[in-house]
């Protein structure tokens, strides 16, 4: 009865995690929005998704925070009506400090409570199987912007329809939270020794348990954390500088392609990030956390090898491939992230702990700018794959040099 106990709390949680990751679905909702304001720059319309990453790491942080001090339901009702108001605002917007008041920061706050609520809350019903629930979760959390990203390029219409859309959309996520308010909690004592692992001993080679719980004060003064912190933002920086400029690598390998098959090429990018994240977190579990991240470098090598192959050849088949692994790699990130954390850094303030190492997101979104700008310099993407492998080299560095505590 337990065991399915825990599993209902983890769908849940993975169906909340999907709305509440729709943010990541800019891209898309923003092509409407760019076609009706023509004299808008890409510039300015872009930055609505930095002002939504910075903001979403904030709300993490503070939700981390009054976690604490109230009840996490109260986390997610303060989540829902943020997602309303922004969703509202961005719908009936007519300048871009509205559209960045109402996506940036309303809509990005509430998409960081849901977050670190779920996650905070969740993981603790799986202490033996850390890093899978971190998988699976953040699988809903990165595949929901392809799925609700789809349904709304499909409803979507010219001119002023994406107001009823986004409208719509604020709605739906309102309701839903507001359904995950009522079921989501953190488990009891008497549930997180019952789900305990039986012997730490059973652990593979290379992996690490908790070493004791760490405040947030303790846990930046190790040298583990920053370094971590690093790698992360590099290998971060890396996919999304892919994600961002993923249609543009299309075009330039085969400029005859379909508009189709552009969305379809670069949604397989988001597809194989949620796959990722399930797959790595088995993987953290069974083979630990060095292992773990020597995958994850030799997955970015072989994506960015091929992509660079693509370009070089002019072949569609092989970017494709590497834009799959480069999903496989990405999705690795958060789920290590996570598994991180509470291995090195304990549970009892994870709800804390997690949303710092998640700050990573804010310096790592500048990735797809400084691609854009490599671009905008060469003429070509291959400028940017290059700094890509030269980052890469630099984590493959700094991931030898983790200590455990």
């Amino acid at each position: 009865m337990k065991q399915k106990n825990r599993w209902f709390h983890a769908a849940i949680g993975v169906f909340v995690l999907l709305f509440a990751g729709l943010i990541y679905a800019w891209s898309v909702l923003s092509r409407p929005i760019a076609a009706y304001f023509t004299d808008w720059t890409s510039a300015g319309l872009s930055l609505t998704f930095t002002i939504c990453m910075m903001f979403f790491c904030l709300g993490g942080f503070v939700s981390g925070l009054l976690s604490e001090k109230i009840n996490i339901k109260i986390n997610l009702v303060i989540s829902a009506f943020l997602f309303l108001g922004g969703f509202y605002i961005a719908s009936r917007m007519n300048s871009l400090p509205a559209l960045y008041l109402g996506y940036g920061v309303l809509a990005g706050t509430a998409s960081g409570f849901a977050y670190n609520t779920v996650m905070g809350s969740v993981t603790k019903f799986f202490p033996d199987k850390p890093g899978l629930i971190s998988g699976i979760l953040l699988m809903g959390f990165g595949i929901g912007s392809f799925v609700i990203g789809k349904v709304y390029q499909a409803y979507t219409g010219s001119g002023e329809a994406f107001r009823t859309s986004l409208w719509t959309m604020g709605v739906i996520v309102f309701v839903v939270l507001l359904i995950g308010a009522v079921f989501i909690r953190k488990p009891s004592q008497e549930e997180m020794k019952a789900f305990a692992p039986r012997s730490e001993g059973n652990n593979q080679e290379g992996s690490e348990v908790s070493f004791g719980d760490m405040n947030p004060g303790q846990m930046v003064k190790r040298p583990s954390f920053w370094l971590y912190f690093i790698w992360s933002v590099l290998l971060s920086a890396a996919g999304l500088a892919v994600i961002a400029q993923a249609g543009g690598m299309v075009e330039e390998v085969s400029p005859t392609a379909s508009a189709g098959v552009v969305s379809t090429a670069v949604g397989l990018i988001s597809v194989f990030n949620g796959v990722g994240r399930v797959l790595f977190g088995g993987t953290y579990d069974k083979a630990g956390r060095v292992r773990t991240m020597i995958i994850n470098e030799i997955l970015y090598f072989t994506a960015v090898a091929l992509m660079i192959l693509s370009i070089v050849t002019g072949n569609f088949a092989v970017l494709v491939i590497g834009f799959i692994i480069t999903g496989l790699a990405y999705g690795g990130v958060p789920t290590t992230n996570s598994a991180f954390v509470g291995d090195f850094y304990g549970k009892r303030n994870y709800g804390v702990n997690f949303p710092i190492m998640n700050m990573n997101l804010f310096v790592a979104s500048f990735g797809s700018t400084i691609a854009g700008l490599l671009y905008d310099k060469s003429g070509s993407y291959l400028s940017t794959l290059i700094v890509l492998v030269c980052a890469l080299a630099v984590g493959t560095v700094i991931a030898k040099r983790i200590k455990k505590p």
